[in-house]
């Protein structure tokens, strides 16, 4: 198999999806039958390509979104394996990749209370919940990582509104749970192609578009480049 962005993306996701963990540096430079030196090669244009984050001391594979190699809020059971996934919107894009019955554990807002959101034969069972997001998706990828962090699930307005309160943030867009398991399932839908490529800019705007995301959270600029 050739190494390019989209090899290298197929292989470590479909890792993920079968085991719940990326593989190592090690197991790929086996995998393309190339040198662990060309396997941090190519892993350092695939994160500048936005198609993956790696630890920031080893070349080794933190996050493939939607999946993380670390403990987040989001833990993903169902009959065939258990994954970690980055935020809310990962998650639901995870459940899209997986398609299968599984539940998502999370906490509201981050905080003390646990909930479990069901997905059987492709519907989401628990539906009075809502995402927020707080970051604006033009700053989406200054610091990704803590952009997922505080991509959290939440049961009312009113709870979002004493959590930015609390946390000093600017409350961001507000979306149904509905609404974003249909749009992860459109964003994610080609991640575990083989001939995967990143959206560009003007693709997620086009997204975007296609899910009426019109709040100022995601505006993006006019641009060429990937997402």
């Amino acid at each position: 198999m050739k190494l390019t962005n989209s090899s290298l993306h197929y292989v470590i996701m479909e890792h993920f999806v079968k085991s719940g963990r990326p593989p190592k540096c090690a197991e790929l430079a086996l995998t393309f039958n190339v040198s662990q030196e060309e396997i941090f090669n190519a892993l350092e244009a695939l994160q500048e390509y936005h198609g993956v984050v790696l630890h920031p001391v080893s070349h080794e594979v933190w996050v493939m979104h939607p999946f993380s190699a670390a403990p987040t809020h989001f833990w993903l059971e169902s009959k065939s394996g258990q994954w970690w996934g980055n935020c809310a919107w990962c998650a639901l894009g995870a459940a899209a990749i997986l398609n299968q019955d599984l539940t998502i554990t999370t906490t509201i807002g981050g905080q003390s209370k646990q909930i479990k959101i069901d997905i059987v034969d492709g519907e989401i069972k628990n539906k009075n919940l809502y995402v927020h997001f707080p970051i604006p998706m033009i700053n989406a990828w200054d610091n990704v990582t803590f952009t997922c962090s505080v991509m959290l699930m939440f049961e009312s307005e009113q709870q979002i509104d004493l959590w930015c309160e609390q946390h000093g943030f600017a409350k961001g867009d507000v979306q149904p749970i509905e609404k974003i398991w249909s749009f992860a399932q459109v964003w994610y839908g080609k991640h575990l192609d083989k001939a995967w490529t990143k959206w560009s800019v003007e693709e997620a705007k086009a997204i975007f578009e296609q899910f009426d995301l019109k709040n100022t959270i995601w505006s993006l600029p006019e641009s060429k480049t990937r997402f």
